[in-house]
């Protein structure tokens, strides 16, 4: 996995509503330092990223970015009861093709 990716991820998951301009633009130039396509296994790490919003549009910059992967990308089963908005999206959108 790429180290951009890894920093990333290690961010952990998009703030909400309530962060500051200082976060959101950090979490984009990160996402923004990822070249696409990104790996099945980046996807994969990736998608453990999403928030409980849309973090004002960084998180679609997140699915899209995901969608770049060639291979299957996650959710891979129908997401449950408990998941993300952006899981059931991305199950939408490529999952359950």
């Amino acid at each position: 996995m790429r180290p951009e990716v890894q920093t990333f991820v290690a961010a952990g998951p998009l703030p909400d509503w309530d962060a500051d301009e200082e976060e959101i633009d950090r979490r984009v130039n990160q996402l923004e330092a990822i070249s696409a396509p990104v790996t099945a296994d980046e996807a994969h790490a990736l998608a453990t990223c999403f928030g409980p919003a849309d973090c004002y549009g960084v998180a679609w910059s997140l699915l899209h970015l995901i969608e770049t992967s060639p291979g299957p990308v996650p959710p891979v089963t129908l997401p449950g009861a408990d998941a993300t908005e952006w899981h059931h999206t991305l199950w939408n959108r490529w999952g359950n093709r």
